[in-house]
């Protein structure tokens, strides 16, 4: 086998023989491997584990102990049956923990508001392994955080270094390494050290920099250039996640390169397509995509890119960041042309 091999230990080392796939793994790490296989020791780190499963790996081997019921030492090769057609398995049951007897396998999520008494919620932890098919272009990104987002996490995923910036970041020395710099959602909302630091990010964008602007409200902005061009933000939406796409530039790089964009690529969005549409925009942008709600007018401003200088300037107002943490293929593969403008 000449493509990619990820061997992952899986375990508990403190908890017994649950430590097998543990130490399996260091003791291959003492043998000379041949260079397409890669060996690593994950533990109890599922989240670690779901975001190496989206390397692009040939084959992938899990060793981990479990209950089959078997005498102690006996040795399983389980392969995954995928119903017909699908190409990625469902979601998988994260690590469990035993302790005394007890088996424990549930996440721990809290919501505290001044307003009302602290709500602790425990639902059946899971992770969500993606296959996909996804080329990218440039490996550096530096991120503006918006408003909790966990979009830095997913680029990560998909192979960028990302740098977390601060306005005083936005400078020439600091910049010009960057393949592409990404905005959070609501960032010219909620944060008060851009305003004054988005004439550095034009000048970044004419040298042939990328900016892609994730969605803002139309109230509270920190400054009244979100863009080098004019652009006006609307409350417009598209509510249903399923809404039809229109291409309205099947030729622009943006559907294209390097990730050959189809209708297929809009399945499986949750909760919506996007929100906070631009209604009216200088013609230096050019709309991709529309989406309508049933029985609406169709909404063209869901991604504008606009070519500025050497460089492009993208205002979209998809949820990325709804889209990328749920791991929608289509998603990954889109954001990923929009990084690789250019390039």
């Amino acid at each position: 086998m000449s493509g990619k091999v990820l061997v992952a230990g899986i375990g508990n080392i403190f908890l017994g023989d649950d430590a097998f796939g543990v130490e399996v793994v260091k003791r291959l790490m003492q043998h000379t491997l041949p260079e397409n296989v890669r060996v690593a020791d994950f533990g109890i780190r599922s989240f670690d584990l779901a975001y190496a499963l989206m390397g692009d790996w040939e084959l992938v081997i899990l060793v981990d102990a479990l209950p089959r019921g078997g005498e102690p030492g006996t040795l399983y090769t389980l392969e995954p049956e995928l119903p017909n057609g699908e190409q990625s398995p469902p979601n998988l049951d994260a690590h469990t923990v035993e302790v005394n007897g007890a088996r424990f396998n549930t996440q721990r999520i809290e919501f505290r508001y001044n307003h009302i008494p602290v709500q602790l919620l425990q639902p059946v932890a899971r992770l969500k392994a993606v296959s996909l098919d996804l080329a990218i272009r440039g490996h550096a990104v530096g991120y503006l955080a918006g408003a909790g987002d966990e979009m830095a996490g997913s680029l990560e995923s998909m192979g960028y270094t990302v740098t977390q910036f601060t306005g005083a970041d936005l400078i020439p020395a600091k910049l010009r390494s960057l393949d592409a710099i990404v905005i959070g959602i609501r960032a010219f909302n909620t944060r008060k050290d851009l305003a004054d630091h988005v004439p550095a990010l034009f000048e970044y964008v004419e040298a042939g920099g990328t900016v892609i602007a994730q969605y803002n409200l139309p109230t509270g902005l920190s400054t009244s250039w979100l863009a080098p061009f004019q652009l006006h933000i609307s409350r417009d939406r598209v509510t249903d996640e399923e809404a039809p796409v229109t291409f309205l530039a099947p030729d622009h790089p943006v559907l294209n390169s390097p990730n050959r964009i189809t209708a297929a690529d809009f399945d499986g969005w949750v909760q919506e397509r996007g929100l906070y549409f631009p209604d009216k925009w200088d013609e230096s942008f050019s709309p991709i995509l529309a989406f309508g709600d049933p029985g609406e007018v169709p909404l063209r401003g869901g991604v504008l890119v606009a070519r500025h200088g050497k460089g492009y300037f993208v205002y979209t107002s998809l949820s990325w960041f709804r889209q990328l943490p749920e791991g929608v293929p289509g998603a990954y593969r889109l954001f990923a042309n929009l990084i690789s403008l250019g390039k």
